[in-house]
């Protein structure tokens, strides 16, 4: 029996009781179970009683035991306890508790999946570093944590689109191409020029494509150089994305998307329409001091030119074109001024602030004793920390924090092979489960015999077997509460639960049978029970990024 499981019962027994006559009250949509920190209290409890007992004109505690009473008939329940003012502790039999592991099993890679957010459609945008160099250190987090976001949204049944917001409009794009072009000549980069080895390798991916762009003047040479470097800095972007196992789905160019196709000139138009743009000074203005903004924004400077503000506001109103109801923008730490000012974009163009957008913030990151790129001269590359210390371990690491706290990273730990390094005690349950399943194999144990699923569910009676199976059953709130509150560190810390869980239990229980004992059915339902545990986890990992290896 699941926790949703307990829950719905729960309701359906407190439904029974208003239509008795035996309580007064609305039954809400959703009754919380949870586990109780002392285990001797039982394997859940919920305070229902302590929540709608006034409402119902009764004592807490008189309410408790109405509700006690239909729960204890319950198949499943081994007991219900009254505790305190109106705590109710429940206890499963080992045989209602046991049978989630198999239904582990059988859901196999859809455990802990869900439809709590079915209909949401989301668009979410991360990382969207400019397409001018290549991604650092600074750009890690919100790759990883951007991603497992992504996926827990998606594993609670959110339609989500992740979008890369390309930044290939403006003056950068000048500098940049300038950059590569003077060191195609053999000289130094304009003053606030790029430095960095990777300009002169960008340099000879243009001769690649172009071989005679030396032999055209500046000017005529400039464009070519720019596409050409662009191409190959963003070729190189997502190949380090790629290798960090992180996807989009739309890569989203400001200058084809918003500058070239006039949805720049369109969205001034539209928000005029709306009664939030005015002129001033010569300027086109929008608004913004009506929907909290601390200054109204300048969409059109005097000489014509639109801002980067008015580039923002084009682009919230592309993805509410594009059919995102929802849109999520995850933003580095130096990005708090832009918080209001979106907000205020949405509001401007008819939207609910409050439920159309939503902006993450996320701190910095650092790595002690991480060295400077080789080819970029003054910033740490994504690439680098990958081949440092390995895909895994990064990504874990980043899950496992919220986005808002400062993050250092200890290099020695993530190189560790001991239970000290978080992603390897998760990593390490996992491939421990798979050599477990290898050797209960070798020794006859299966979880099949005779055509039938040999499997027992109340054979699991020892302690640390209840404890295991408790916090399997947890997974799928887990996952719902990660997706909810946008916070994928929920499931990496519950994944260390589970593996502490598993390395108690298999040091207690045995799977594989001693010597010349006989296989039964103790031990094929153990089996189950094991791989159930390996699927848990394969799943969390998962959702996190990481891989669940069958061997370490």
């Amino acid at each position: 029996m699941t926790p949703e499981e307990l829950s719905s019962a729960i309701s359906a027994c407190l439904a029974d009781a208003v239509r008795a006559g035996d309580i007064a009250v609305d039954v809400p949509d959703e009754i919380r179970v949870e586990r109780p920190k002392n285990r001797e209290h039982g394997d859940w409890a919920t305070n229902i009683a302590l929540q709608l007992g006034k409402k119902a004109g009764m004592n807490p505690r008189a309410f408790a035991e109405i509700l006690a009473g239909r729960l204890a008939a319950l198949e499943g329940v081994k007991s219900v306890d009254v505790a305190g003012p109106g705590f109710l502790n429940i206890t499963l039999d080992a045989a209602a508790a046991g049978a989630l592991a198999k239904a582990i099993v059988e859901a196999g890679p859809d455990y802990g999946r869900n439809e709590a957010l079915a209909g949401h459609v989301v668009n979410m945008e991360f990382v969207s570093a400019n397409p001018t160099g290549p991604l650092h250190i600074g750009h890690t987090r919100w790759a990883a944590l951007g991603d497992s976001i992504a996926r827990v949204l998606r594993a609670s049944g959110a339609d989500v689109t992740a979008e890369y917001y390309i930044n290939d409009a403006g003056s950068q794009m000048n500098v940049f191409a300038n950059s590569v072009l003077s060191r195609l000549h053999g000289r130094d980069v304009p003053e606030g020029g790029y430095p960095g080895q990777y300009i002169v390798d960008l340099g000879h991916e243009v001769l690649v494509a172009h071989p005679d762009v030396r032999e055209l003047n500046d000017d005529a040479a400039l464009p070519i150089v720019r596409h050409a470097a662009y191409e190959a800095q963003m070729k190189d972007i997502k190949s380090t994305l790629a290798a960090f196992g992180v996807s989009f789905d739309v890569y989203f160019s400001e200058k084809d998307g918003l500058h070239d196709s006039g949805a720049i000139e369109s969205a001034v138009a539209r928000l005029r329409e709306q009664g939030h743009v005015f002129d001033a000074d010569g300027a086109v203005w929008l608004r913004t001091t009506d929907f909290g903004d601390d200054k109204d924004r300048v969409l059109v400077r005097a000489n014509g030119e639109p801002t980067y503000f008015a580039a923002d506001a084009a682009y919230y109103l592309s993805k509410k074109d594009r059919g995102f109801p929802e849109k999520i923008y995850l933003l580095g730490a130096d990005h708090h001024g832009y918080v209001n000012r979106l907000k205020a974009i949405a509001a401007c163009a008819g939207d609910d602030p409050e439920a159309n957008i939503e902006i993450l913030i996320g701190q910095l990151v650092s790595v002690n004793g991480a060295k400077l790129s080789k080819r970029a001269g003054n910033i740490i590359e994504l690439k680098d920390l990958i081949d440092w210390l390995g895909k895994d371990a990064v990504r874990y690491s980043l899950a496992r924090f919220p986005a808002d706290s400062p993050l250092t990273l200890d290099p020695e730990l993530l190189r560790k092979h001991s239970n000290e390094n978080p992603v390897y005690y998760v990593q390490y349950a996992h491939a421990r489960s798979r050599g477990a399943a290898r050797n209960a194999s070798a020794a006859g144990v299966e979880r099949a015999v005779d055509g039938r699923d040999a499997f027992d569910a109340a054979l699991l009676t020892h302690p640390t077997e209840g404890e295991l199976l408790a916090h399997l059953a947890a997974y799928p709130s887990i996952v719902g509460k990660a997706a909810e509150f946008r916070e994928p560190h929920r499931v990496a810390r519950h994944l260390e639960t589970i593996a502490s869980a598993y390395h108690s239990w298999y040091d207690n229980c045995r799977i594989a049978p001693q010597g010349d004992e006989e296989v039964t059915d103790v031990n094929r339902t153990r089996l189950w029970l094991n791989d159930a545990t390996s699927q848990v986890l394969a799943n969390g990992l998962d959702l996190l990024g990481v891989s669940a290896p069958e061997r370490m």
